[in-house]
């Protein structure tokens, strides 16, 4: 059934939705309607959900209303960023706003510094500026909560002729106008493991990150199912996901090896990590590769500048920019290779000088 006779039949309506019908459907006002995909009036939390629950099964995202808006853009597109210091955030910032400029457009960035509801604070404010667009630049989080409230956002946007999409982001996974463009992050973190079990490892640790990240759980089971599959025991002792920052690299590190000697190798979740991993192995006497091993993740300009020159898996990071900008204005052919909301980049191993077989 295509998606047109599809919303017929769920709207039970010859016609594209109309204001009306979302109002009848969450039995409220049009005027309420209007404040919660306006975001200018304080709407009550339950209320406001009933209504996009409604917007979304009526697809009024896609009526008449919806399009005329589209042809009056403001030319601007809101970024949302954790922070721009970190060279992980900075490139794709930096592909993001390279193409925006080649678009035509004014691109306005806002960054959450890792606030808890930040981002949702901020896509607010951007929609009631009616920007063409807003593209979340990673951060995010696996709360349930939080991530309906994203896909609340997205329709809201959708609403009013704007879009949501999700950079460097997991695919939402409910229904909703958002899009993603993401990596392959799980995948990266299987091979960079199993460049180090392949050269002998078996204590293997993992430093860094904070849990209720998306990319760092993908991080996680990649390493997870690398051991796995060469049958090594699981020592949970031996993941330290404990913040980032060069500090707490090192902080982890030097309490890891006090703890377990034994270990031979590490995966930090990402170069900047790995470069208080670094430190922490030499203060302790320890020589890399030749008595521990160190990988890690991104490929930003710090991995080949330590030396050793780091191990580290390249994440595309001003390509993933590209992308997000392209899938916030529907370039043409901008999703043809995949049929689904989401656009997955790949990821590959950067082999440099930080690993080598363990110590006998």
């Amino acid at each position: 059934m295509s998606s047109t006779s599809e919303q017929t039949r769920v709207r039970g309506l010859r016609r594209p939705a109309t204001i009306s019908d979302v109002a009848a459907a969450a039995q409220v006002s049009t005027a309420t309607v209007s404040r919660v995909l306006n975001g200018n009036y304080p709407v009550a939390a339950a209320t406001r959900e009933r209504v996009m629950r409604a917007v979304s099964k009526l697809g009024y995202a896609a009526n008449a209303n919806a399009r005329a808006l589209t042809q009056s853009d403001t030319k601007t597109i809101g970024i949302i960023v954790p922070e721009l210091v970190d060279p992980f955030f900075g490139y794709m910032v930096r592909g993001l706003e390279r193409a925006t400029q080649e678009s035509g457009r004014l691109a306005i960035i806002a960054t959450t510094s890792f606030r808890p509801g930040a981002e949702i604070a901020l896509i607010d404010r951007m929609r009631e500026r009616r920007v063409d667009a807003v593209i979340v630049v990673s951060g995010g989080s696996s709360d349930p909560a939080y991530r309906r409230q994203l896909a609340q956002r997205a329709d809201a946007l959708a609403a009013m002729g704007s879009r949501l999409v999700l950079c460097a982001h997991p695919v939402l996974d409910l229904p909703s106008a958002a899009r993603s463009v993401a990596y392959d992050t799980e995948g990266g973190a299987f091979s960079v493991t199993e460049h180090l079990i392949a050269n002998g490892h078996r204590r293997i640790a993992m430093v860094g990150g904070e849990s209720h990240l998306p990319t760092i759980g993908l991080r996680r089971d990649g390493y997870l199912r690398a051991l796995a599959s060469r049958g090594i025991d699981i020592d949970e002792d031996l993941i330290r996901i404990e913040g980032f920052g060069r500090d707490v690299g090192y902080a982890s590190t030097r309490a890891l090896m006090e703890e377990h000697p034994d270990v031979t190798a590490i995966f930090a979740v990402n170069d900047t990590i790995a470069s208080g991993v670094y430190d922490a192995l030499g203060d302790a006497g320890l020589r890399i590769p030749a008595d521990v091993s160190v990988v890690a993740y991104d490929d930003t300009p710090l991995a080949a500048n330590l030396s050793p020159k780091l191990t580290t898996v390249h994440v595309p990071l001003e390509q993933l920019g590209q992308e997000a900008l392209r899938a916030a204005i529907d370039e043409p052919d901008a999703f043809s290779r995949t049929p689904e909301q989401g656009l997955t980049l790949g990821t590959y191993l950067v082999h440099r000088d930080s690993v080598a077989m363990p110590p006998r």
